[in-house]
């Protein structure tokens, strides 16, 4: 028992960074049609612009802040303006191509110009166990998970109480008549790039200590964050976030109890069978298409 209530935890944990960087993956679909495939690379990289910015002297705190910004110019405005506006002229499938080749040239950079080893990562979150209820639980899991709610709290309450959040919604919901009423739509959803970007960054900061920084980690991580958006409803943020939690509490029971070999497999036939029985995702809402 004490043992899997130490895997809820800890899948929870997992979960919750999951969530966040499928919310990025429902904003950046709702705003502007891009399916990021580069997601999972764009979660890698700014952990080694942190490392590179340690390395140079800069002290842990001053590294998150750098990685942070420089994170939201290059994948947040620069992603936008060199990739996705060029792109988009041509259509969802070709900016989607682009997007695989973007996550390709992110991982051999860093391999060629950082490391292709593995490297250690210093935790924002306290380490150790706290005992909760008798069962001893890592604090690092816990403070994890505290991080990435108090995030997706933050961003619930901006999209869904304020007005710069409401006119986000507008320009995503039907940009045509948000600019009739003078909604900014461009800056907008060049606003929800930004948003991604620090998601990402935020999600880097949180994961990076326990898997190590490491140039493929970006594949298995944008694999399971582009399962929770899909499990959740693609065009509901809640479904992101509750498809990101689902699918780390599975992912933790099938390492635990069927194979640590055939883990990543759980989540995809959890994905066949919701396509198979409710396309829209669990929270989504069903669209209708007109021709």
């Amino acid at each position: 028992m004490s043992n899997l209530f130490d895997l809820l935890v800890a899948g929870l944990a997992t979960g919750a960074i999951y969530a966040l960087v499928a919310v990025g993956f429902t904003l950046l679909w709702q705003t502007s049609q891009t399916i990021n495939f580069a997601q999972g690379e764009f979660v890698m990289l700014p952990a080694f612009l942190m490392l590179a910015a340690m390395h140079a002297g800069a002290p842990f705190w001053l590294a998150i802040i750098l990685g942070i910004l420089l994170s939201m110019i290059l994948l947040g405005l620069g992603f936008k303006l060199l990739l996705v506006d060029p792109m988009m002229r041509h259509g969802v499938l070709p900016l989607a191509i682009a997007t695989m080749a973007l996550a390709i040239g992110i991982k051999e950079a860093v391999k060629q110009f950082f490391s292709a080893e593995a490297s250690p990562f210093p935790s924002i979150v306290p380490t150790g166990d706290v005992s909760i209820f008798g069962h001893a639980v890592s604090l690092q899991s816990i403070g994890v998970l505290v991080v990435a709610i108090l995030a997706v709290l933050g961003l619930t309450t901006l999209l869904n109480r304020t007005s710069l959040g409401h006119q986000m919604q507008a320009a995503a919901q039907n940009p045509t008549v948000a600019r009739i009423i003078g909604v900014p739509v461009e800056r907008m959803i060049l606003l929800t790039f930004l948003i991604n970007a620090f998601l990402v960054a935020l999600a880097s900061l949180l994961i990076t200590p326990i898997y190590l920084a490491k140039f493929s980690s970006g594949e298995v991580l944008g694999q399971a964050a582009f399962i929770a958006a899909i499990v959740g409803g693609f065009n509901q943020v809640r479904g992101a976030i509750a498809g990101g939690l689902l699918i780390g509490v599975l992912d933790n029971l099938a390492a635990a109890y069927v194979s640590t070999q055939y883990r990543a497999a759980v989540p995809m036939i959890f994905l066949i069978a919701v396509i198979l029985f409710r396309p829209q995702g669990l929270l989504g809402r069903a669209e209708e298409r007109t021709v």
